[in-house]
């Protein structure tokens, strides 16, 4: 736990370092250095937990823990045991909680997507609708794919595109989420679709590497250029 807790702190300073820095100069200046600097920990301690979603009953409390531990570790209300069993509950209980509103902000989205003019839902649960039908031929799951695609959660915010790296993306199509394996075969060469992956046909309730969370729906506009085929040897054609 201790562990935990100093990556907690490297966290809290890389925060600081890219945290906005738009606040109000004037009012910070009320206060001497050390009171500046003392409210400044707070704010990093405060913007860490509300990433994680822990809520904090009683201000004076935490304050009080703090200084126990600064000043005299040996006189503490909790054992070390017991205040780590308590941080891990209130962890647990702030994951639990969030993992609940995405599921619910999922289903949610998905009930009234399908409703939409032109959105089609495959026995899976993936939703998708045709921008612009191909005419070449259609990948299986043992093919490699040559596609431009754009990656953005329900609320339109962007996480990965090979337009903006300027290069289309080439993978087999056994090695990528379900979803987008799924949805691409749906399609012909030269076809652009939007795909809505549910996140069990995704990254479920793991997320992936702090860049997708838990229990996200993804939405994927993807255009297939081509299949690539493999002679003998295991070079393109």
């Amino acid at each position: 736990m201790k562990k935990i807790i100093g990556v907690l702190l490297v966290s809290l300073c890389v925060a600081s370092l890219t945290h906005a820095s738009g606040v109000a100069g004037e009012a910070a200046n009320k206060y001497s250095s050390d009171v500046q600097t003392s409210y400044a920990i707070g704010m990093l301690f405060g913007s860490q937990l509300a990433e994680l979603g822990i809520s904090i009953a009683n201000y004076t409390a935490v304050a009080e823990g703090m200084r126990d531990m600064l000043e005299n570790s040996t006189a503490t209300r909790l054992s070390w045991d017991d205040a780590v069993a308590k941080t891990q509950i209130a962890y647990m209980e702030a994951m639990e909680k969030q993992a609940a509103e995405s599921m619910a902000r999922e289903a949610e989205f998905l009930a009234e997507n399908s409703k939409r003019s032109g959105v089609l839902t495959t026995a899976s649960g993936l939703q998708y609708e045709v921008v612009e039908e191909g005419t070449g031929r259609r990948p299986a799951l043992v093919d490699t794919v040559v596609v431009n695609y754009e990656g953005v959660f329900i609320d339109g915010l962007l996480f990965d595109s090979s337009y903006e790296r300027g290069e289309p993306e080439e993978f087999p199509l056994d090695i990528i989420i379900p979803g987008l394996s799924e949805g691409i075969q749906l399609m012909s060469e030269g076809a652009t679709y939007r795909f809505f992956i549910p996140s069990q046909l995704a990254y479920g309730g793991e997320g992936a590497s702090n860049v997708i969370p838990p229990y996200s729906t993804l939405v994927y506009q993807v255009e297939l250029l081509s299949i690539v085929f493999f002679e003998d040897d295991g070079t393109a054609q």
